[in-house]
C-alpha cells in the first residue's frame, strides 16, 4: 500500500512539473508575441516547437543532455597531471575510523579533506575570475559528483569549509545530501533537473553561460531555480575507481567555473621499488585537470605534494 502511495505521489509530481513547464512556455510565447512581428514570430515558434519535439523524442538522459549543451572545442590552456599514492596507511586509517565511528567512510572522504587542506595551503587555486581579475574565495569548498538514477545523471554536492571539518563530519554531511538526492527530497536539485528536462540543448547552452557567470564568477545565488553561489566550489571530485577504472581524466564543465577537477582511480596492488627492494603495495592513481589561468606546473606540483603527503600520512588529516 505504501509503495502505491509513493508511486502515485511521484507520478503526480512529474505530471505537475510537465503542466508547469507547458504553462511557462505558453506564457513566454504570449509575451514575445506582443513585441515580435508576426512574420518573425510564427517561423520562430515553428522552429522552437520542432526543436522541442526532436529533443523530447530522443530519450536522452539529463546527464547526456547537459554534456551536449556545454560542449565546445577547447581553446584554453589545460594542465593534466597524475599522482600515484601508496594507500597502505590510508586503508588502515579508514578501517579504524569505520570501527570507531560506525560510518561508511571511504577514500573519497579522505581525498576531499586532503584537497581542502591543500587549497588552504596553496590559495592560488581557491578563487574565481571576474572581468579578468582573480578574486580569492573566503571559504574552501569542494564539490563531489554523485551518480543518480542508476548512473544516468550526476548530482553535485558541495561541502563548504571542508578544510575545517573532520572526516566524520564530511562523511555524515555527504551521506545525508546523497540520500536526499536519491530519495527525490532535494528540492534544489529537482528544480535544476526540471529546468534541464524542459529546455532544448541550444537553450541550455545559453542559460548555462548565464548561470556560470552569475553563480560562478560573480558569486550570486538565485533560489527560484535552485542556483547557489559558487555551487561547485574550487574543486570537483569524482571516484571512477568504484567502476573498476584505474585511470581517466575529466573535461571542464564550463558553467561550473571550477579550476580543478580530480578523478580517483581504483586501488590496485602494484609492484613498486621501495628502499631499493621490489614490494607489492596498494596504489591509487589520482588524475587532475587544472585551469592554466589559476595554476602552473610549479604550483600544481606543490598541491600534488601536499595531497600525497596527507594521504600517505592520514593522521595529519585530523591533526
Amino acid at each position: 500500500m505504501d509503495y502505491k502511495v509513493r508511486s502515485i505521489s511521484v507520478r503526480y509530481k512529474i505530471d505537475n512539473q510537465k503542466k508547469m513547464g507547458i504553462t511557462t512556455v505558453a506564457f513566454w510565447l504570449y509575451v514575445v508575441y506582443q513585441f515580435v512581428p508576426s512574420n518573425i514570430f510564427w517561423p520562430g515558434s515553428f522552429l522552437l516547437f520542432a526543436a522541442l519535439w526532436i529533443h523530447a523524442s530522443t530519450g536522452m538522459s539529463l546527464r547526456r543532455k547537459t554534456a551536449i549543451s556545454t560542449w565546445t572545442q577547447s581553446e584554453d590552456g589545460t594542465i593534466f597531471a597524475k599522482l600515484s599514492v601508496d594507500m597502505t596507511n590510508a586503508q588502515s586509517f579508514i578501517n579504524t575510523l569505520r570501527d570507531d565511528k560506525g560510518l561508511k567512510i571511504t577514500v573519497t572522504h579522505l581525498v576531499g579533506k586532503a584537497i581542502g587542506l591543500a587549497l588552504r595551503k596553496h590559495p592560488g587555486i581557491n578563487g574565481r575570475l571576474l572581468f579578468g581579475k582573480f578574486i580569492p574565495n573566503n571559504t574552501v569548498d569542494v564539490c563531489f559528483l554523485v551518480a543518480t538514477a542508476g548512473g544516468k545523471n550526476l548530482a553535485p554536492k558541495t561541502i563548504r569549509n571542508i578544510d575545517t571539518k573532520s572526516i566524520e563530519d564530511i562523511c555524515t554531511e555527504l551521506t545525508n545530501e546523497v540520500g536526499k538526492v536519491r530519495g527525490g527530497k532535494d528540492e534544489e536539485f529537482q528544480k535544476n533537473m526540471a529546468l534541464v528536462q524542459m529546455l532544448p540543448t541550444f537553450a541550455l547552452s545559453l542559460i548555462g553561460k548565464l548561470i556560470g557567470f552569475v553563480g560562478g564568477d560573480v558569486g550570486i545565488g538565485f533560489a527560484p531555480i535552485g542556483l547557489k553561489a559558487r555551487n561547485f566550489g574550487s574543486c570537483m571530485v569524482t571516484n571512477v575507481g568504484v567502476f573498476g577504472v584505474e585511470e581517466a581524466y575529466a573535461p571542464f564543465t564550463p558553467f561550473a567555473r571550477t579550476p580543478l577537477l580530480v578523478l580517483l582511480g581504483t586501488v590496485t596492488d602494484k609492484a613498486v621499488v621501495k628502499d631499493g627492494k621490489i614490494v607489492i603495495l596498494p596504489i591509487m592513481k589520482i588524475m587532475a585537470t587544472m585551469d592554466h589561468r589559476f595554476v602552473d606546473g610549479a604550483d600544481g606540483s606543490q598541491v600534488a605534494k601536499t595531497v600525497k603527503e596527507l594521504l600517505e600520512n592520514p593522521q595529519l588529516l585530523e591533526s
